[in-house]
């Protein structure tokens, strides 16, 4: 569904394709929330906005490949609708980078160059959260015990 004639209007893909495709999860629980599992689709919701798969430009923020960590920013190329296999752009932001450049370089991607300024904020969020998961979990550590009386209470407890 992602390569679609640019004969076609994108709100007629979105009309027809609306209520079932292949990215939608439909929850009773909840009210009936919708999501999308569109890996064009920055905050997972079902909305025309957002949908990667309608937009004939649409960038997606996924974890890079490897043990190094960082992200990968994919952008549509809106020339290439009918070539699936080159359609997509990736650019590659290493662990090793800062987040300030990796966040730079993702708004230099979508906003300043005019692509998509409207999912500016959603690609950095999305960016962050990534990188954030990245991270190893610091132990927390021993609670300290405080005051003469406490301090004189654990001291019994271990003897």
């Amino acid at each position: 569904m992602s390569h679609h004639s640019t004969l076609v209007s994108a709100d007629l893909i979105w009309e027809i394709a609306r209520n079932q495709n292949a990215f939608l999860v439909k929850r009773k629980s909840g009210g009936g929330v919708q999501f999308s599992r569109d890996p064009f689709n920055l905050v997972n919701v079902h909305s025309r906005k957002h949908a990667g798969f309608v937009n004939d430009k649409a960038v997606g923020v996924i974890p890079a490949e490897g043990d190094k960590g960082g992200v990968t920013l994919i952008t549509k190329k809106s020339k290439h609708a009918q070539r699936p296999g080159s359609h997509t752009h990736k650019v590659t932001y290493g662990g090793n980078k800062t987040t300030r450049k990796t966040y730079k370089g993702i708004v230099n991607n979508t906003a300043k160059s005019g692509y998509r300024s409207d999912l500016r904020a959603e690609s950095v969020a999305r960016a962050s959260a990534i990188r954030k998961s990245q991270k190893p979990v610091k132990e927390s550590p021993e609670k300290k015990v405080r005051g003469a009386k406490a301090k004189k209470a654990a001291a019994e407890k271990e003897e």
